[in-house]
């Protein structure tokens, strides 16, 4: 196994840039990592060697030439299953879906990495029309996390976060709308970052509106803070996009732990007043909670102070799911996900007046997060209350409700609010499976929830720890 899957893609634009290596290289090991790993985990969904290592010689020409490109030059990037790409059908893992009226077509977050240089891997997996938390759909199957093949990736970006940590991609890029880019970090451990919404541009419009974001998913902060510098790059097409503001997220980042969180007042809630979790998860998140405060943060254990807005979440997400459907007939119904089909007629009774009241709930649960940031600059939780479990399932074996937001009360509140909100490994069950914490901070303060994850991950490093799958034969399941 070559070593180039281990780096981050700051290490590797370093060695590209030092000419110690170069990205036909770098992406000939990463396919060997896809055609190895890939069986087990099924984290893609399209796969085009020919295509992708034409990408990379052209890279490899510009560093030979002295003129690379941009911020990504040469760096490998699997792409979820949403984007539009020009030169690959995007499905949205839907048998609906035309191949060929989505091709040309290209998507904000595809141009921004192409305008800088990156090497498209391939396209990951998501469930139909990115609608629940784990991923399975009618084309590709079920996603599976590379810790445990037998236990679910989560969703909706599941193919993303199933990549990483298996080093098939150096950077990903996800969707989320209800936690789809943090559940899937938290249940394969790797960071990811649901942006502040309208701080990366997104087209065409998400069939749930105002409750999506494209983000980065990474195997560190570092990583993720560098793909945020491609990623807010202008794009018109986006009419919710705010002003450009020009950051430059990886300097912004720059320091050691007590430096990037003094000053910081954190608030640490395990519960938010209302959850019940797994006493491992909750052991973790205090630890890391406890961990920031002796690195010079104020941390206080206090919970935001707002009931569940599941109900009012449910109203927008699953209308949504029907405005999706809405031109799909029942012919073409039948070739879908079945539960996908089912909440998006229920949601489809829905009248105006149901909309409106989860609107105000909306509202008023964004008046209250403004309110308590006047005090708190971060909001400390846990990222999921659980750890993975059985795969091809879209709730826990005997899980008292049927429907995937039952089990991520920590992820949909921040769709709701439109805030930045980060994923970040801090530890593993007795049984191996990672947990995560989520930083959640005010709206368009980005850095702030990324200089508090990187202080995390420099002073609590796990970036060493890759799964079995990464070293093993993943056609023998045994050790290299």
């Amino acid at each position: 196994m070559s070593d180039f899957v281990r780096m981050t893609a700051v290490e590797l634009l370093a060695g590209y840039k030092g000419k110690s290596f170069s990205p036909v290289e770098v992406t000939r090991a990463m396919l060997r990592q896809i055609e190895r790993c890939n069986p087990a985990v099924n984290a893609y969904c399209l796969v085009d060697e020919k295509t992708t290592l034409a990408f990379a010689r052209e890279s490899e020409q510009r560093y030979l030439a002295g003129e690379s490109k941009g911020k990504l030059d040469g760096v490998p990037v699997a792409i979820k299953d949403v984007f539009l790409t020009p030169m690959w059908p995007t499905l949205k893992g839907s048998k609906t879906v035309n191949p060929s009226s989505t091709l040309g077509k290209e998507a904000p977050a595809v141009a921004a990495l192409a305008r800088n240089g990156y090497v498209p891997l391939g396209k990951t997996t998501t469930p139909e029309f990115g609608w629940k938390g784990v991923t399975d759909n009618p084309i590709d199957g079920v996603t599976r996390n590379p810790w445990d093949i037998d236990k679910t990736a989560g969703g909706s970006s599941g193919g993303s976060a199933a990549a990483v940590p298996l080093g098939m991609g150096a950077l990903a890029l996800g969707t989320d709308a209800g936690g789809s880019i943090r559940i899937p970090a938290s249940f394969c451990g790797l960071v990811g970052l649901k942006p502040s919404f309208g701080e990366v541009p997104h087209w065409p419009p998400s069939p749930f509106g105002t409750l999506a974001h494209a983000g980065p998913m990474t195997w560190t902060v570092a990583d993720c803070a560098l793909l945020m510098n491609v990623l807010i790059e202008a794009d018109d097409r986006d009419t919710n996009a705010i002003p450009r503001r020009h950051i430059d997220y990886l300097n912004a980042i720059a320091g050691e732990p007590g430096e990037l969180l003094s000053g910081l007042h954190i608030a640490f809630s395990a519960t938010l007043g209302y959850v019940h979790l797994d006493t491992e998860v909750e052991s973790a998140v205090r630890e890391a909670a406890h961990l920031l405060q002796s690195l010079g943060a104020e941390v206080t254990e206090v919970a935001p102070g707002f009931d569940d807005p599941l109900a009012a979440f449910g109203h927008l997400f699953y209308g949504g799911a029907a405005n999706a459907l809405r031109a799909i007939g029942k012919r073409q119904r039948a070739l879908m996900d079945p539960q996908l089909v089912a909440v998006a007629e229920k949601a489809s009774q829905l009248s105006m007046l149901n909309y409106l009241a989860a609107v105000n709930e909306r509202t008023a649960l964004c008046e209250r997060m403004a309110m308590f940031h006047r005090k708190y600059d971060l909001l400390l939780t846990p990222t999921l209350p659980i750890t993975a479990f059985k795969a091809g399932r879209e709730v826990p074996v005997d899980w008292p409700r049927t429907r995937w937001p039952s089990w991520t009360p920590y992820t949909y509140p921040f769709n709701l609010t439109g805030q930045p909100a980060l994923s970040v490994p801090c530890g593993f069950s007795s049984d191996g499976l990672p947990i995560g914490l989520q930083l959640v901070g005010r709206r368009f303060e980005d850095v702030a929830v990324l200089r508090a994850g990187q202080a995390y991950q420099l002073a609590a490093p796990l970036t060493d720890r890759r799964p079995k799958l990464f070293y093993a034969d993943a056609a023998e399941g045994g050790e290299a």
